[in-house]
This record gives C-alpha cells, sequence and structure tokens, in this order.
C-alpha cells in the first residue's frame, strides 16, 4: 500500500506536465514564438501556465523520493515528504479551492500514515 501511494504521488506529477502543456498550448506558443526568455514575468496566463506545468516536476520529485523512501524502509523521509505535501496542500486549498490540490490532500496523510509504519 505504501509503493503505491508513493507512485500515485509521482504519477500527479507526470499527468501534470502534459495536461499543463495542454491545457496552456497557447500561452506556451505565444512565449515560445516571443523568444521564450522573459517572457512569462509580464503576461499573467505565462506565468500561470509555467507555474502549473512547473508543479508537475515537484511532485515527481517527492515522489520519486517517497518511492525510494518505501523501498529502502526510510520511514522518517516518508514522513517528511507527507508532511511537505499536506502543508503545500492545505495552503493551495485554501487560496485555490476549485483546484486539484484536493488530490494531494488526499496522499499526503496516507504518505505521513506509511511513515508511521502504519500502512503495509
Amino acid at each position: 500500500m505504501s509503493n503505491i501511494v508513493a507512485w500515485t504521488l509521482s504519477a500527479l506529477g507526470v499527468f501534470h506536465i502534459p495536461f499543463g502543456i495542454i491545457k496552456f498550448k497557447t500561452a506556451f506558443a505565444e512565449a515560445v514564438s516571443a523568444g521564450f526568455v522573459d517572457q512569462f514575468r509580464a503576461h499573467e496566463v505565462r506565468r500561470t501556465a509555467l507555474w502549473f506545468t512547473i508543479l508537475g516536476l515537484l511532485f515527481m520529485l517527492a515522489g520519486h523520493a517517497a518511492i525510494h523512501a518505501v523501498a529502502v524502509g526510510d520511514l522518517a523521509l516518508l514522513k517528511i515528504v507527507g508532511i511537505y505535501v499536506l502543508i503545500t496542500s492545505i495552503i493551495c486549498v485554501i487560496a485555490v479551492p476549485k483546484s486539484g490540490f484536493w488530490a494531494t490532500l488526499l496522499v499526503s496523510p496516507l504518505l505521513i500514515a506509511a511513515g508511521y509504519g502504519l500502512l503495509p
């Protein structure tokens, strides 16, 4: 179960990237056609596109750390990953209730529980 939860966090990141690219394809296309460098600061939609898509990499990083923690039995690392994801999720669900952070809000307590050895 712990392994499934860790992989779920990584999978959320993997799916976040293509979803962001598809959802914000116009914003990315405009940034690329304008030269890409420094094309996100002054355009709110482009900034949103960049942060949304880059967040996928951060979820993948957290997921891979959790996968590694499960593989080597490092419960402390698993707990830490879960706590960071929980804090991020709580802040983001409060700030943007209509967001996908509800998914990580569900996954993070399971990571924490696994970090305490409560999940197989």
